[in-house]
């Protein structure tokens, strides 16, 4: 029903031939920045990140029953415990907790099927959520810093003023491209933008490889990593990850929202947030099964969406497929592994910054007091908890973690502290920035 005389392209509409490719190239553009900073950050690999997320999102629309166009994409949220999970037990631990935190969201889906998505909310208001997110943005600090002057990010005695100049060139033309490029198309785009701008700085000043991108095959199978043949059950990898599931549950539903302003439909109740929600799932499981990275909503092909005034589902499905193409042209690869570390690091000070902005402005678009106690203490704990990187350990089996631990510990402080809030179960928008 395209009831909206603004609409280009409603939901269930074809584009023509001619069109079909470029709109789809515009939503891989829009996410290909961000889903590869990801795995670079994290050791994965970028081909088997992309390659998930084009079958995520094409298991998203098939559960969504065609009628969400969100694109899915690596979620930052899970940067830090996948980098912790992968030096406890390596690549295939960090999959398996991606595994479970997938199962997570099966969960949730069902529950909310059986007695709908308020208590959910109530679980985790603003004042819990928003400072876990501005610990997932802090606590990632230093990698961003270590990764823009470093030309080892994991040895302090490699300080390069010449890798910091990269750094700080591709910060400030992203941020000029942020600033200034507000509408049309490359105002979704400012991240890509400003890692080629940083790229060709790079190349002139010599911080450029390309031995790999000469070597790479033009097909080529990505290198897929399973935990389902190689790691032994843990603990501590559930405590880990898991918990990051609760903050991600709550950027999908916020994700929901805005895409059902954008497309003028309440698609909370139809197809149904547990149809979304159990989609996003069954992404992340599919990612954790060949070795990508836990997808997420992209809150920029919402905005991509939002400016072109094109819903269609098939232009979704058509990014995925060029994901899924990309996965395996190995130059492709080749090229988002020649890019400098610094380059990526002085784009990360700026993402890790906005995400942890993201969780400040929730806590003031929620109007959150922090004159009373009971707020002022959840968040400060929540805060110096995740950022201090504190651990409650047991035994060797027995770990929970930083940022999971500060979730945690927030939850249960909403829920046992007195003079608590009366949530009205409406569902609140989380800035689009965090992925």
């Amino acid at each position: 029903m395209k009831s909206n005389k603004e609409i280009i392209l409603d939901i269930h509409e074809k584009p023509s031939a001619v069109n079909w490719f470029s709109l789809s190239f515009q939503h891989l553009f829009a996410m290909f920045g961000a889903t590869v900073l990801v795995p670079f950050l994290t050791g994965l690999s970028p081909a088997v990140a992309l390659l998930s997320s084009g079958l995520g999102t094409l298991a998203f629309l098939i559960i969504t029953k065609g009628q969400v166009p969100a694109y899915l994409g690596s979620s930052f949220a899970f940067i830090a415990p996948i980098i912790t999970a992968t030096a406890l037990g390596g690549p295939e631990a960090a999959m398996l907790g991606s595994f479970l935190a997938g199962l997570v969201y099966g969960v949730v889906a069902l529950v909310i099927k059986a007695v709908g998505y308020k208590w959910l909310m109530r679980l985790l208001p603003p004042v819990v959520v928003g400072p876990v997110i501005i610990v997932i943005g802090l606590g990632l600090a230093g990698v961003a810093v270590n990764m823009a002057m470093l030309e080892n990010p994991s040895d302090p005695s490699t300080y390069s003023l010449l890798h910091l100049s990269a750094a700080l060139v591709t910060l400030i033309l992203t941020v000029i491209f942020s600033v200034y490029l507000k509408k049309g198309f490359l105002s979704l785009i400012p991240v890509l933008l400003g890692i080629v701008g940083g790229y060709i700085y790079s190349y002139f000043v010599g911080l450029v490889d390309f031995t790999g991108l000469k070597t790479a095959k033009w097909f080529q199978m990505p290198e897929f990593v399973t935990f389902y043949t190689g790691v032994d059950f843990s603990w501590n990898i559930v405590w880990l990850m898991v918990p990051v599931a609760v903050v991600t549950l709550s950027e999908h539903i916020g994700h929901q929202m805005v895409l059902s302003k954008v497309v003028h439909r309440d698609l909370i109740a139809k197809p149904g947030l547990h149809r979304s929600i159990m989609g996003d799932g069954v992404a992340t499981i599919i990612a954790s099964l060949i070795g990508g990275p836990p997808n997420t909503t992209y809150g920029e092909n919402i905005g991509v969406l939002a400016i072109t005034k094109v819903f269609s589902v098939f232009v979704i499905g058509g990014a995925a497929v060029l994901a899924i193409t990309f996965a395996f042209i190995g130059k492709v690869s080749a090229i988002i592994s020649s890019i400098p570390t610094p380059v990526m690091g002085g784009v990360s000070i700026l993402l890790f910054g906005i995400i942890a902005s993201s969780g400040l402005r929730m806590m003031v678009d929620s109007k959150i007091d922090l004159g009373k106690n009971r707020n002022l203490i959840i968040s400060s704990v929540i805060l110096v908890i995740g950022i201090g990187g504190a651990i409650i350990k047991v035994s060797e089996h027995f770990e929970v973690h930083g940022m999971a631990l500060a979730a945690i510990l927030g939850i249960v402080l909403n829920l046992v502290l007195p003079d608590r809030e009366v949530e009205s179960g409406d569902v609140y928008d989380i800035n689009d920035n965090l992925k």
